[in-house]
């Protein structure tokens, strides 16, 4: 049998990692990206084992609802829960002071519900996406109401970043989100003051909600391969 792939073996560890935060009573966030459906893999073999029980998960996407049905982890919404205990996610850059780019996968407008309700939210990264500053590797998604495209670009444009329309894969036009709106990637720069830049682009009308996730994570999984062997430490 072929070994496997030595970063896809650093992400399961990383899921695995965050798997084993999980207690029985928790309702969980359940986060979106190739890293995070791992945890919900690990969290579904843990409830099938008998390890877990009474866990409710509240999706940030179909893809996070998909999977969680596939490994048998109950799924509930925000009408029918007052508290989210944990949030698991992925992130595109994490800086030194915890703040985060997400949207890679266009789902950051439930992702930041869902993760700004947890009472904590710990993110799973690889090294790569570690940052001094954010926007260093990575544009800032936009979500955008249709209408309002060409407005909002000229918007963003005139705050120093280089806009691109978000095109699908496989698949003719743009990329269309959950909410059916389409994403904007923002190329900035430096974004100095995260904090004031979510705010800013937030209040453009006809944006619907940006990647910038400021002050609300509360732990980083970080895995790394390290001659060829997967580790994960704690930030």
């Amino acid at each position: 049998m072929a070994e496997m792939d030595p970063v896809k073996l650093m992400k399961q560890e990383v899921g695995r990692a965050a798997a084993a935060r999980v207690e029985s009573g928790t309702v969980l966030g359940l986060g979106t990206g190739s890293t995070t459906a791992f945890a919900v893999q690990f969290i579904g073999d843990r409830i099938a084992a008998g390890e877990l029980t009474d866990i409710k998960g509240v999706p940030t996407s179909f893809q996070a609802s998909v999977l969680a049905k596939k490994y048998g982890i109950p799924l509930t919404t925000l009408d029918e829960v007052d508290t989210i205990h944990l949030a698991i996610d992925g992130a595109d850059e994490v800086d030194p002071q915890f703040n985060l780019i997400k949207g890679g996968g266009a789902a950051h407008t439930r992702e930041k519900i869902v993760d700004g309700l947890a009472e904590k939210f710990i993110v799973v990264v690889d090294s790569s996406k570690l940052v001094d500053q954010l926007g260093s590797t990575f544009a800032l998604p936009v979500e955008v109401l249709p209408m309002a495209i060409a407005p909002v670009t000229r918007a963003l444009t005139a705050l120093g970043g280089t806009v691109d329309l978000r095109m699908g894969i496989k698949k003719d036009g743009p990329v269309i989100t959950d909410q059916g709106n389409m994403v904007l990637d923002v190329k900035f720069e430096a974004i100095a003051a995260p904090a004031e830049l979510e705010a800013t682009i937030n209040n453009i009308p006809g944006v619907l909600e940006n990647g910038l996730f400021v002050g609300l994570a509360t732990e980083v999984l970080v895995g790394e391969v390290k001659d060829g062997q997967a580790t994960v430490r704690s930030l």
